[in-house]
């Protein structure tokens, strides 16, 4: 179990868009006994993935509560550079979507908590303990979904980011710009995401991410 010294606490940051959300957690972690003893440190507040990733890197907090769907860059394009710039980092997961497809990429990319939005807050508030000294919790109606999800195998990281790009419209060469890889590369996990989910045409693909919870549907760009 980690140990820390009893006069320093936990430090967290709070990343979800919406700001009523994020006051109500901030002062749950900060109020003494609710979560910790002492309370924990919440060292930032952010609204969007790209401000999460930044802040991330400067604090290399014990603890972030991610919202999955976020503007710029969701929770599943984030979680990869969180664990490339804060592996230490204790990563929740709190969201409203629990789709079988989400659910095991989520918990392939290494979270340590997942919590429904739906539920009470709680459950959350107990558990964190467990979560920050190295524990997991996923919470029931995640596990439920995993039960129901189909053998499809699941996307790696790198395909996760480029299925988000895909739905909000990003061509080939925007992609491989982003990633800093070449288009060629970017057409090769585009062709294999599309072979793992068993899709043919853009169509399918969105129909099949929506379906799963892959995606968000306030993210999906027009597209032609």
């Amino acid at each position: 179990m980690k140990t820390r010294p009893l006069n320093m606490p936990y430090r967290a940051i709070i990343a979800d868009d919406h700001e009523i959300v994020r006051q109500g957690l901030r002062t749950a972690l900060e109020t003494p006994g609710m979560v910790e003893s002492m309370g924990l440190k919440v060292v930032a507040e952010t609204a969007n993935g790209i401000d999460t990733i930044a802040e991330v890197k400067i604090h290399k907090p014990d603890l972030l509560l991610l919202d999955i769907a976020m503007p710029f860059a969701d929770g599943t394009e984030v979680l990869p550079e969180i664990k490339r710039w804060s592996p230490a980092t204790r990563i929740v997961v709190v969201t409203g979507s629990n789709g079988g497809g989400l659910v095991c990429n989520l918990l392939e990319t290494g979270v340590d908590g997942m919590f429904y939005k739906g539920a009470s807050l709680d459950e959350l508030y107990r558990k964190l303990p467990l979560i920050l000294r190295g524990g997991r919790y996923i919470a029931d109606p995640f596990l439920q979904a995993m039960e129901k999800q189909d053998a499809a195998q699941s996307l790696t990281a790198r395909e996760r980011q480029i299925l988000n790009m895909i739905v909000t419209g990003k061509t080939n060469k925007e992609m491989a710009e982003l990633l800093f890889i070449s288009p060629k590369t970017v057409d090769k996990h585009r062709t294999s995401l599309m072979t793992k989910l068993h899709v043919h045409s853009l169509v399918e693909l969105l129909a099949y991410a929506l379906r799963e919870g892959l995606i968000d549907p306030a993210n999906i760009s027009g597209q032609s």
